[in-house]
């Protein structure tokens, strides 16, 4: 047990190096990237493509900021999934009350059997462009965005290396769910990973209209669970690269609890394991970041029932740093976004001693349901997504089984919970 014990020690300490180092090196990114935003004459004309089924929190928000763009040529383009879905009806009385004239909302006329409602949706979407659009940009209905969004998200595909433009979300720890607190310790790693890979995110991503028909991206679309994990891979055959844009990482305010958020782990890890091109790394970070952690708790009970005092308070004191050197790197990071967040004037909740501590305790909760949900992963071959569930044999290989109009009977209690 003792060699165990150094090399699960060792194993950790080394594994919250590397992590502060990929911090750093984020931080870095954050602070050195300088807006260059284009003149109005040379912003292209583009497309926000905003794909709806189920009406999710801040809808209203959200429909409102993306009317409201700082930005001289763009339509908005709602793909409602039916007309009695409950969007329909927000999306049609935020439109009257904006009086927006650049917005268009259709509903979805072919739900494809080969692929899932959002894929469905951005096919139709971007099938009924004219040339006149230069750029598409994709936006999720949890996306509230800031009035210069699109401005800084069109810009940086000026450079001809440039074949999309993303930015990431990121959760508040202030919620009353654990669930909320969990999904967000887990996604202070994700943004960090994405980042490294050039991983785009779906909720807020921009792409030139020549690049997704020059390519093979529609005709993928068109077989795929997910749109945005493939793109790294298909855009590097061609020479391009994913750019991430520092000023567009968006807050998230809605609301999970433990149930329903182990179910979105199961389909975040599914997309991951089907379309990441670095899967196997995720495998790796997972296995440092859970297992490790994990084994060295139960050496540590173990220590205790045999009464091996100095070997249980030396192990005790390894995991003690390992977390606080994990809540330090959250603190640190919450602080550089809240920094981002502020110079776009928009508002996020400051941090209590109260939050702190849950936030602590947060660490081995979500190593644990992240643990737990990868496992069940494994052997998931359906999987089931805002009421529609599809059967998965492959990346390429997706089958939807059962399918249903959204109603209002089928939105959460809780009018912040995500859909």
């Amino acid at each position: 047990m003792e060699d165990l014990a150094i090399f699960l020690s060792k194993s950790l300490t080394g594994w919250l190096v590397i992590q502060v180092c990929l911090t750093l090196v984020f931080i870095w990114y954050l602070r050195s990237s300088k807006k260059k935003l284009l003149p109005d004459d040379q912003l292209p004309k583009t497309a926000v493509i905003l794909c709806l089924r189920g009406a999710d929190p801040f809808l209203p928000r959200c429909l409102r900021s993306l009317l409201n763009q700082n930005y001289p040529q763009y339509d908005l383009k709602l793909i409602v999934d039916s007309h009695e879905d409950p969007a329909w009806k927000i999306a049609s009385e935020t439109i009257t009350e904006q009086e927006a004239t650049n917005v268009q909302i259709s509903p979805l006329r072919i739900v494809r059997n080969n692929c899932s409602l959002k894929c469905s949706s951005l096919i139709q979407a971007v099938r009924e462009l004219d040339d006149s659009y230069k750029v598409v940009a994709l936006v999720d209905a949890d996306t509230i965005v800031h009035v210069n969004w699109l401005r800084e998200l069109v810009s940086p595909l000026g450079d001809a290396k440039v074949g999309a433009t993303t930015g990431n979300r990121w959760y508040v720890p202030t919620g009353k769910y654990w669930g909320s607190l969990v999904r967000y310790a887990g996604n202070v790693a994700t943004v960090v990973q994405m980042f490294l890979f050039q991983i785009p995110w779906g909720g807020t991503l921009a792409v030139k209209t020549e690049v997704l028909r020059q390519t093979e991206l529609l005709d993928k679309w068109g077989q795929a669970l997910g749109e945005d994990f493939m793109m790294h891979d298909i855009l590097k055959k061609q020479g391009l690269k994913v750019k991430f844009v520092p000023s567009l990482m968006i807050v998230n305010r809605e609301e999970t609890n433990l149930f329903n958020l182990i179910d979105y782990l199961k389909r975040l890890i599914l997309f991951s394991r089907l379309y990441h091109p670095r899967w196997l790394a995720l495998v790796s970070e997972a296995v440092s970041s859970i297992l490790f952690p994990t084994a060295l708790i139960i050496l540590i009970l173990e220590s205790f029932l045999e009464a091996k005092w100095e070997a249980a308070a030396l192990l005790l004191g390894c995991y003690g740093v390992y977390t606080v050197g994990l809540l330090l790197i959250m603190l640190v990071l919450e602080l550089e976004i809240q920094r981002v967040v502020r110079s776009n004037d928009q508002a996020i909740a400051k941090l209590s001693a109260a939050t702190i501590i849950k936030m602590l305790i947060a660490i081995p909760l979500t190593q644990w349901v992240y643990g737990l949900a990868m496992l069940s992963t494994l052997w998931v071959s359906t999987v089931t997504w805002r009421g529609v569930s599809y059967r998965v044999q492959g990346p390429w290989n997706v089958r939807l089984i059962e399918y249903r109009p959204y109603q209002w009977l089928d939105q959460p209690i809780d009018s912040k919970a995500s859909l």
